[in-house]
């Protein structure tokens, strides 16, 4: 396809380009002509072609891919977690924690509720002390700060606003949670996938994605998102190895399920890092609408991390901070915060058992959900499923690399009683064409 492109000035030139692009002339993918092919048929030196693409991507409407040329960018919105609305189908696809095994707050809220004015400190000094402790397992670094976002995500996108400029590269764990991925996109950063394995992400895939130039790395050191997989330590020792070699690339690691995670914590922050940050969200075990999380990171982090929160919110609401601080420091609260994890676990091993004695082998793995491999196309599954009266989701849009190995559920299963769970082990190994177990009985694994 060639695109005559109009226009002396880097204005005019992106003008052209983005009218074409809002009138659908130009569709999503469509590839650009080169820097260099612009400027010779224009008669204009390349630094105006350069600024022009430039004003375009930081828009948010073409996308550099290196090698891959500038291209148009697809505005698709990405999946996100959640309810599907409007449908009669049983839900198993959400990400949700179990709202019966969230705590009540009314207490913690009664305790939380002394006015506070402009000017005043934007962390809880309670809640900051805490975290403080809280935070620093495992991290080589006695001059941790700690700021409080309205949950990871917005940690996310403004830890990678305040280090990056958009275009840069970020690599992201493939498969991928769903919120990070749309904040990279969103934020207009290219996403450089690195392969997640049992034990983590990879080793060559995090030194590729470094040799592309990657200016950040974002990475779930257990209960990966959607995958179940933790960090192992000889795992998390090897990509801290190779970090090392890269001190000033921004470390992210979102550390998600915390208090209710199974697995041990280990980290892929080294002591030589000089730009990191650790994210806890409250979400998976005070509940999604706590929209509260702790970010610990360097102090330079935090200084370029409090510039982004002052033209916004300036501070979360501290009768969330507060209510926070109660419940996390209340014994009964997290003896029910323990006896969820217990229970999410058992859940899924429970669910897992069941289908690998149906012919669908599964590892139950770290967190909310369990990551379902299949024979046959997920789609295939999806849809002899929804007959059945399921709607579940399928892996593909948790995968960056348009090309996936293999076909994927990803199931949140949880809060299914025995009868349940034994009826959709059944229907999923049906759908699959795999075999039913010989006899059923009262358990969920039978």
């Amino acid at each position: 396809m060639t695109i005559d492109i109009t226009g002396r000035s880097a204005s005019e030139i992106a003008t052209d380009l983005r009218e074409r692009i809002e009138r659908g002339e130009l569709a999503p993918g469509t590839l650009l002509p080169s820097v260099r092919t612009v400027a010779a048929d224009l008669g204009v030196n390349r630094n105006t072609v350069v600024a022009a693409y430039r004003q375009l991507a930081q828009a948010g409407l073409v996308e550099a891919r290196g090698r891959g040329g500038t291209r148009v960018a697809d505005r698709t919105t990405v999946a996100q977690e959640g309810y599907t609305p409007d449908t009669v189908l049983r839900d198993v696809g959400t990400g949700n924690p179990d709202p019966a095994l969230i705590p009540d707050p009314t207490s913690a809220l009664v305790r939380s509720t002394r006015p506070v004015l402009y000017g005043e400190p934007v962390i809880d000094p309670g809640l900051e002390a805490w975290a403080r402790d809280w935070m620093a397992d495992q991290l080589a670094h006695d001059d941790l700060r700690i700021t409080v976002t309205s949950g990871a995500s917005d940690a996310i996108e403004r830890l990678l606003a305040q280090a990056l400029q958009r275009d840069d590269a970020v690599a992201l764990e493939d498969p991928c949670f769903l919120s990070a991925l749309h904040t990279v996109r969103t934020g207009g950063y290219r996403a450089i996938p690195v392969e997640v394995d049992a034990d983590g992400m990879t080793v060559e895939g995090l030194r590729a994605a470094l040799d592309a130039g990657v200016r950040a790395v974002i990475v779930t050191p257990r209960a990966h998102n959607p995958t179940g997989a933790s960090l192992s330590a000889e795992r998390a020792a090897a990509l801290r190895d190779v970090l090392a070699a890269h001190p000033y690339v921004l470390v992210i690691e979102d550390d998600h399920f915390s208090l209710l995670s199974r697995a041990p914590l280990h980290s892929v922050i080294g002591s030589g890092q000089r730009r990191w940050a650790r994210i806890r969200s409250m979400s998976k075990f005070l509940g999604p609408d706590t929209c509260l999380a702790v970010t610990a990171s360097d102090p330079d982090t935090a200084d370029g991390l409090a510039v982004r929160l002052t033209p916004g919110t300036t501070w979360v609401s501290h009768i969330l901070q507060r209510m926070t601080h109660a419940l996390v420091t209340d014994d009964a609260v997290r003896a029910d915060i323990e006896r969820a994890a217990v229970h999410y676990a058992d859940r899924n091993a429970a669910f897992a058992r069941a289908l690998t004695v149906r012919g669908l082998p599964v590892a139950p793995g770290d967190g909310l959900n369990l990551w379902v491999p299949l024979p046959v196309p997920a789609a295939t599954v999806r849809n002899d499923l929804m007959r059945r009266g399921w709607l579940v989701r399928e892996g593909d849009p948790f995968f960056l690399s348009s090309g996936t190995s293999g076909s994927f559920l990803r199931l949140t299963v949880h809060d299914l009683d025995d009868t349940a769970a034994r009826t959709l082990a059944d229907d999923i190994a049906a759908a699959a064409g795999t075999r039913r177990p010989a006899a059923q009985g009262g358990r969920i694994d039978a």
